[in-house]
Formats: structure tokens, sequence, C-alpha cells
């Protein structure tokens, strides 16, 4: 053999292993996403981290049966809705976990006090999460007028229940120095310190029941408060996602007759960036274990695939996400 030959297929060789190697480094591949999610005692931290239980229960990796989708998914805790879709906005987050009536203003840019994105887009709705105005127990605190002179927390800067609270200042005319004190603590600071006295009340958007409403609750006897006059009545017919939430009694050891308030609901939101076949595999990771999805945690006993298409959408749906509920005769 010639030189030439014997050089022409070392190559030739070369080439197959380069080839070979490419082709298994392709199928290693994997595609990491990220959920925003909340604080670490809310719902919301519960349903970013449900999906990725479900997302990686369908994994074919280590088993006979199972997708091959090499998807791995992480949910961390966040500050919120308003923060999910910033985050989602600047290509740092994948998905997020958002109030409805957020996903709503972001999308069609219509506040300032979330990120206006017209690439955002639905993939499904969660939970019913009414907004609960949690007083002490000895505060004397019947209405949101009665708020006046109290050490109240309106949540954390990129929270919803923040945003919403502000929303309520706003129609309310309350002004922050009506307050005796206004504090910015997370979901997982507000509940322990009502019931040490450092405030007297606080606002919080979340799905019932709630471990951190019933620290509060059940720990010191906090109670909730009923929102319903004529402020919440019009915020219900000005916006869509808005509508009446009866908190039933028995819900805490507190709550000893229906509380009447107002909310939305938790929705999982993302970018029109994200690859469909990436969304698809969400959506269907949840859609086929959904009872198993409903298990982990008794806000989403009530969920059914027909309202998780449509309450407190208002974000064009995905297509990945369209795609999926097509083929299962839901669309």
């Amino acid at each position: 053999m010639t030189l030439f030959n014997r050089f022409a297929c070392a190559a030739a060789f070369c080439a197959i292993l380069l080839s070979v190697g490419a082709t298994v480094g392709h199928a290693a591949e994997k595609t990491f996403i990220t959920i925003g999610t909340g604080g670490p005692t809310g719902v919301y931290f519960v349903s970013g981290n449900a999906i990725c239980r479900m997302v990686h229960k369908e994994a074919a990796e280590g088993r006979k049966e199972g997708r091959k989708h090499n998807i791995r998914c992480s949910a961390p805790s966040s500050a919120g809705s308003t923060y999910n879709i910033a985050q989602i906005s600047e290509g740092e987050f994948d998905f997020g976990v958002s109030q409805s009536d957020w996903q709503y203003h972001s999308y069609k840019g219509t506040s300032d006090k979330v990120t206006h994105n017209k690439d955002l887009r639905a993939v499904f709705s969660v939970h019913p999460e009414p907004y609960q105005l949690i007083a002490a127990k000895d505060s004397d605190i019947q209405s949101w007028a009665d708020l006046k002179g109290k050490k109240f927390n309106m949540g954390n800067p990129g929270s919803g229940q923040r945003a919403t609270t502000e929303l309520l200042m706003e129609r309310y005319k309350t002004p922050k120095d009506s307050f005796a004190l206004v504090t910015e603590m997370t979901s997982s600071e507000h509940s322990k310190a009502l019931c040490d006295g450092k405030i007297d009340a606080y606002g919080y958007v979340v799905g019932i029941p709630n471990s951190g409403v019933a620290v509060a609750t059940e720990g010191c006897g906090a109670y909730i408060v009923s929102l319903d006059t004529d402020v919440e009545k019009s915020l219900i017919k000005e916006f869509p996602f808005y509508g009446p939430v009866t908190i039933p009694a028995g819900a805490y050891t507190s709550t000893t007759k229906p509380v009447n308030t107002f909310g939305g609901y938790a929705t999982i939101v993302t970018s029109a960036k994200v690859p469909e076949d990436v969304v698809y595999e969400v959506v269907r990771a949840v859609f086929e274990n959904l009872d198993d999805f409903k298990a982990l945690h008794p806000a989403y006993s009530i969920l059914t695939p027909e309202g998780m298409i449509k309450n407190g959408l208002s974000a064009p749906l995905h297509p990945g996400a369209v795609k999926y509920y097509k083929e299962k005769g839901l669309m």
C-alpha cells in the first residue's frame, strides 16, 4: 500500500470515528429547562416541582419504556408571578407560574407592574387562587378599611400578591402612609411575623389550603377577612381573569364560616421562543399523569383537562400545547 493510500485510509477511519462520536454525542444531549415558581411554602413552588416530577417520570432513561425526550427539569423558588414573567422575557426561565391577571397584563401591556412581553404564551392553568387578607387574632380587622393605622405586609417586590395588593390600595385609595408600618416580606416569612406580633395583617394570593396560611390560622388564631365590596365587584366586572371566590368553612380551623373574596387562577406560562417539542413534552407529561399530579396537593383536586386549557388563560396558547390538546380532542 502506498503512503498516499495509507494516509487516505487513516483519514477515512478518523472521519468514521468522528461521525460515530458526533452521533453518540447528539444522542446524549439533554435539554435543561427551568420553571420559575414562588416562595418555598406556597403552591407555586409545589406546582413547578410537580411538573418537573411528571417530566422526569415520563423520561425513558434507565427504563425499558418511556419518552426519549432527554429533558431535565428544575423548579427553583423565586419571587413569584411578575418576577417569573420578567425572567421568561430575559430568557433566564423557560416556564413560570403566574397569576392569571399578570399573564393578561404582560401580554396586553396594560400595567407597568409587569414586563410587557408579546412573546408570552399560555400553557395551562392550575388551581384557583383567591386574594386572602389574613389578620391577626386580636387585630379587630373586619374589612380593608380597618387596615388604617395597622402594620401591614404588602409582599415582596416581584410577587403577584404585591402587585394585586397595590391594585387594591389604588382602588381603595389607600396610601402607604395610612399604615402604621409597611413591610415587604416574602410568603415564607409573613405568617411567622404575624404570629410574632411584628405585623397585624398581610395580603396573599394562593390556592387553598396552604401550609403557610395554616401557620397563622392554626398556629396563632389568625383569620381571613371577607373582601366583597363594590371595589372587588368592579374588578371582577372590569377584568375577565377575576371572579368571585368563596373560601369554604373548615378550610382552616379559624374559618368557621364561608369567606367571600375574589381571585383568578395560577397559570403556567412560557415564551414563543421555547421549542414546540419541549412544550409538547411538558404538557404531555402532566396530562398523561394527571391523577398523580393532582395527588401532590389538595388545591389540585378540582382540576379537569377541559378547565386547565381555558381557565385564566389570556395569552395565546403555545403551539406545542395546542398540538397535544388537538391530539387528545380537547380542542
